[in-house]
């Protein structure tokens, strides 16, 4: 055994890159240039620990296949870290299957968590929870135990499941706190943060308050007739009728919703729907048309009266009463700048495939926003990286597999 690289491999464990690299970085063996690949990466030069990764795995090739997907494992977690979303997934999947077939527990799961982690940014919640679902967690180490809190954490939330959230928080906090690790600690505390802070406002009878993400379940089931313009939804004792693609229905429902049970004037509506600066017979036309959509689309739920000034809402179920779940921010780039909220550097194309819009889209609301100082940008091309300004006091996790070959 190699007392250098093992001596490499505990500093790194410890939380120490420096002095892994004081060991390692006058070799060039596979096991050393995977280490310097790790430390780098936990020093944030992700490109030249990607780059170190390569080598080692390409250099222990077929002859050290557990050794090799470990690299791999490693250079997928730098990609997920650095929002490279478009990387193809193949090679994270056989790594995958070579460290279970080799009983590699811990770094199979590892795996997992980097394959969850990569399908909840893109949306695809059941797909996260069922590989997440195949781990054995009594088999884990301590700070993988953390990381597979951290990932149900995640999936609750997503769903809505606040008090599952907070509880697999709680058992990562404990587990960090055992342990001592500050990236691990940040990381939960940055999750728990979230958790404490307002996701929506609650806009009923023409006035709002924030709402913290325990209460957001509790409103979606609640009796009342519920506008969700998180989601563009119109929500009734648990139904959904979905009206993403019908942007104009959607958007004078809300109008009336949020001024109900008062009216609200044709001119209002015209501005919301149409956004029309100067109105004449043809929009009135227009929004009449519209207005009898929504009436037969909503006929079931509540109906739509002409007042002499406009229209207002008026629910079949008179015992029930009309809200809107509103984002806590309105902006018109308020989907980007969630994204960004993570403290991650995402690129253009990471940030067009988790919100399905075009590329060129997604660089001209960035280019907006930066130009307002809303976010801030390094690098150049395809090295090109977005971020909100950080919060003080937070570090970049970066969970990297455990000892390599030669530990």
């Amino acid at each position: 055994m190699d007392s250098v690289i093992t001596a490499a491999a505990r500093a790194l464990a410890s939380g120490d890159p420096l002095g892994a690299l004081g060991r390692v970085s006058l070799r060039d063996d596979p096991p050393a240039l995977a280490l310097r690949g790790i430390a780098m990466a936990r020093l944030g030069d992700f490109e030249r620990a990607r780059n170190l990764l390569k080598t080692a795995a390409r250099t222990f090739g077929s002859n050290e296949p557990l050794a090799a997907a470990r690299c791999v494992v490693a250079e997928a977690e730098i990609a997920l870290v650095s929002r490279d979303l478009n990387r193809n997934d193949k090679k994270l999947e056989a790594a995958r299957r070579t460290l279970e077939a080799m009983n590699d527990a811990a770094n199979g799961a590892h795996a997992r968590h980097i394959e969850a982690h990569r399908l909840l940014l893109s949306g695809h919640i059941d797909q996260a929870e069922s590989l997440l679902g195949a781990i054995k967690i009594e088999k884990l180490p301590g700070l993988l135990r953390a990381a597979h809190e951290l990932a149900i954490a995640g999936i609750a939330t997503r769903r809505l499941d606040i008090k599952t959230a907070r509880a697999a928080l709680d058992h990562a906090a404990r587990i960090a706190d055992s342990m001592n690790v500050p990236m691990m600690i940040a990381e939960v505390e940055k999750a728990q943060h979230i958790l404490n802070t307002p996701a929506a406002r609650l806009i009923e009878s023409g006035k709002e308050h924030p709402v913290l993400p325990d209460d957001v379940a509790s409103i979606i089931m609640s009796k009342n007739i519920l506008i969700d313009a998180c989601r563009y939804v119109l929500r009734q004792d648990g139904n959904a009728m979905l009206l993403t693609s019908r942007p104009v229905l959607f958007s004078l429902l809300r109008k009336l919703a949020e001024a109900w049970p008062d009216d609200v004037s044709r001119e209002v509506l015209l501005q919301t729907a149409f956004n029309a600066r100067h109105m004449d017979d043809s929009h009135r036309a227009r929004l009449r048309v519209e207005i009898g959509r929504l009436r037969a689309k909503i006929s079931k739920i509540a109906a739509i009266r002409a007042t002499k000034t406009g229209f207002a809402l008026h629910p079949c179920d008179k015992n029930r009463k009309i809200v809107v779940l509103a984002p806590p921010v309105e902006d018109r780039h308020a989907p980007l700048l969630a994204l960004l909220a993570d403290g991650e550097a995402w690129s253009s194309s990471a940030l067009s495939m988790a919100l399905g819009c075009s590329q060129r889209t997604i660089q001209r609301a960035l280019d907006d926003l930066a130009a307002k100082d809303k976010i801030l940008f390094y690098g150049k091309g395809r090295a090109k990286r977005w971020m909100t300004p950080p919060f003080p006091g937070f570090t970049t996790t970066l969970l990297l597999p455990g000892p390599l070959p030669g530990t």
